[in-house]
Parts: structure tokens; C-alpha cells; sequence
């Protein structure tokens, strides 16, 4: 399956026309959709069917997403747009409130940013190890409302890619944008995935 830009995009579990519910996941900096996917296998449940793009060159844009947004244009449109095509093909076979974005590291920042510029209802959103977009001060004055979609942030408190403060920022303003934000930090970890994430995301996975 390929989309906007060319992006070759991994699928797995129940074909899309019969699939009840959808996951997107987007890689981090320097890894694959395969990579991601292996997320998908930890969190897998009957029904579901499972979408992971890939970056070309493996990054979604070329500089830290605390960089003024200017220094990863177009690159950063481009993300922005191919995740815009690919929900509206995924949601033309399953429902936005049955629908889970989440992202590692790079693309856990593109996923919230998308989602911050897109908020409704979905089925539950998941930041693993990322922020909003843009430097410090960057206005925040996104449109739309998340309606109480679940939305969690999980992240090392000493990670050397996502300053903490980034974090509480990003889980201020998806509050603000109506989300119910499980934002949780786990003391000395690397940067990496924890069983705790994986445990909510499962939790997640099974309210929907």
C-alpha cells in the first residue's frame, strides 16, 4: 500500500474492510515500520487491523522537533499530509472513534502535532517519548475538540531527545483541546518503550 509522497505503508491483522477497529503507528528517527509494528504484536486483539508508514530516509523531517518548523519544511507538511491521506483511508473502512494513532520518539511528536491540528473524537491517542512541534512559545491555538478522547504520554524523566517540560506542555494543551490526558514519567529510563506503556496501551485497546 502506498500514499501520499510515495510512503510505503506496512499492514497487518484483519483486512480493512472487515477490521472493527484501526491502529496508526508512526516510526521514530532512524527506524522502520517494521520496527513500530512490533508494538502492534505486543498490543494485538482480534478485530483490528494495523497501518505503519515508513519515512523516506527514515526520518520524518531532518532536524529536532524543538527546531523553529520552518528548518523541516517541506518535509514536515509532507508528514502532516501523508498521515491526513492515510486516515481518510482508513476511516472510509473503520470509524475515527475506533481509531488509535500512537508514536515513538519523532513520530510520536508528528502523531500529536497531527492530532493537536486535527482534534475530534478517536479512539485513543498514544505519545511514546514526544511533544508538540515548533520551539518553545510556539502558539498553540489549534482548532477542533477532542470530545474526551483517551490520550496517553509516556516518556523517561531524563530522556536525552524530550526535554520533560516538553511533555507537561504537550498534556496541557491536548487538555485544553478537550482530550483526557494519562501523562505518566518513568524515573532513569532510556529511551525506549516500557511494559507499563505497553500495559496501557493495552487497556486502551480494550476499552474500544
Amino acid at each position: 500500500m502506498a500514499i501520499a509522497h510515495g510512503q510505503r505503508v506496512l499492514q497487518a491483522g484483519e483486512p480493512p474492510n472487515s477490521a472493527r477497529a484501526a491502529m496508526i503507528l508512526l516510526h521514530g528517527r532512524g527506524a522502520t515500520a517494521e520496527d513500530i509494528m512490533t508494538i502492534a504484536s505486543e498490543v494485538q486483539a482480534a478485530g483490528w487491523v494495523y497501518f505503519a508508514p515508513q519515512a523516506a530516509g527514515g526520518a520524518w523531517y531532518p532536524n529536532p522537533f524543538t527546531a523553529p518548523i520552518e528548518s523541516n519544511e517541506p518535509y514536515l507538511s509532507a508528514a502532516l499530509e501523508m498521515i491526513t491521506n492515510l486516515v481518510e483511508r482508513v476511516e472510509a473502512q473503520v470509524p475515527a472513534h475506533r481509531m488509535v494513532l500512537l508514536g515513538f520518539s519523532q513520530g510520536a511528536c508528528l502523531a500529536l502535532e497531527w492530532c493537536a491540528r486535527n482534534a475530534r473524537r478517536y479512539g485513543a491517542i498514544a505519545g511514546l517519548s514526544g511533544g508538540l512541534i515548533g520551539p518553545d512559545g510556539t502558539p498553540r491555538d489549534y482548532p477542533g475538540n477532542f470530545e474526551a478522547t483517551p490520550v496517553f504520554l509516556g516518556c523517561s524523566d531524563v530522556d536525552p531527545y524530550i526535554p520533560k517540560r516538553r511533555v507537561e506542555d504537550a498534556a496541557q494543551v491536548l487538555e485544553s483541546l478537550g482530550a483526557a490526558v494519562d501523562l505518566r514519567f518513568y524515573p532513569g529510563m532510556g529511551h525506549l518503550v516500557s511494559e507499563d506503556e505497553i500495559t496501557v496501551m493495552k487497556r486502551l485497546i480494550a476499552a474500544i
